[in-house]
């Protein structure tokens, strides 16, 4: 259970002019599993400043915004919005932030033997700092494990060590790989992927998602295999089925407008809907799975 609001470990900076925090008891005994001891947001106050010859958990901070500096086993590091680091016993570390744009950051501290092993397969070891492409998927991360370790209940703390486990990969998912040509990279993907996934309904072709995105048709296959494992063609059609089937499910429309509404033509969408979900979309409209089909299979570039 989650200690009381007023119950602050001594190990908490308080020099902070806001903050949103949890704490749960640590185990009684070691574990190998992964568990929470608190975590929170806070903005420091103008004097913040934190020097520790390392930490007896490990912890993952993540900074939303403003400007600060990070002196870590004998490198140092500027601190801005999207900038993760991790440390641990043993890893000295020193934080202060600009007293003119003070540092807005979450963090999470945790125990357990898997936890070097989950933290170094996500890329944030301890004693490691970098910068991540995609900063507000995991700020949104960091906001559910918030909203995980303060529901006050005897389920809190496993809730919130699971988010953990969501967190790190994620920041798997979005941290920038070594390089300037490879975080370019990653950028560029990131930003195709997301305009894919707004625009998914209009978008007909991997050339028209190349074409709305400013990159060549051949660019962009590269960045989808090697980013997403898979062709851009086939992450806009799988987006384009698990649309429609919602829009099947909520029965707004017939199969014919369903195809409209997506740009496709109704055969071809009963073709590609059958392949994706197993059935067809009149099946999967009467709500009867047909006998002998199997989900799942590959969509044809």
């Amino acid at each position: 259970m989650p200690r009381s609001a007023g119950a602050l470990p001594s190990f908490m900076s308080k020099q902070v002019a806001a903050a949103r925090r949890f704490y749960f008891e640590p185990p009684a005994k070691e574990t190998e599993r992964l568990a929470v001891v608190c975590g929170g947001w806070e903005r420091s106050g103008r004097d913040y400043a934190i020097a520790r010859p390392g930490f007896r958990y490990f912890g993952i901070e993540f900074v939303a915004g403003g400007r600060g500096t990070l002196k870590m086993s004998g490198r140092e590091y500027l601190l801005s919005r999207g900038v993760v680091f991790a440390y641990g016993p043993g890893v000295e570390h020193e934080i202060t932030t600009d007293a003119k744009d003070r540092l807005s950051k979450y963090f999470v501290d945790f125990i357990g033997g898997e936890s070097v092993a989950a933290m170094k397969a996500a890329g944030i070891g301890p004693g490691t700092c970098l910068t991540v492409a995609g900063a507000d998927d995991v700020e949104a991360a960091f906001e559910h494990l918030l909203a995980a370790g303060r529901r006050g209940t005897s389920t809190a703390a496993r809730i919130a060590a699971l988010q953990t486990e969501i967190l790190l990969c994620v920041i798997a998912d979005v941290r920038l790989t070594r390089g300037a040509r490879s975080a370019q990279a990653r950028r560029t993907f990131l930003r195709c992927r997301t305009l894919i996934e707004e625009r998914f309904a209009t978008l007909r072709t991997a050339e028209e998602v190349a074409a709305a995105c400013g990159v060549a048709p051949a660019y962009l296959s590269r960045l989808f295999r090697r980013f997403a494992r898979q062709p851009a063609y086939q992450f806009l059609i799988r987006m384009k089925m698990n649309e429609a089937a919602a829009i099947l499910r909520r029965q707004a429309l017939n199969v014919s407008e369903t195809a409209e509404a997506l740009g496709m033509d109704p055969f071809h969408f009963s073709r590609v809907f059958k392949r994706v979900h197993g059935r067809s979309p009149v099946a999967f409209l009467n709500g009867s799975l047909e006998e002998g089909e199997d989900a799942g299979e590959d969509i044809p570039e």
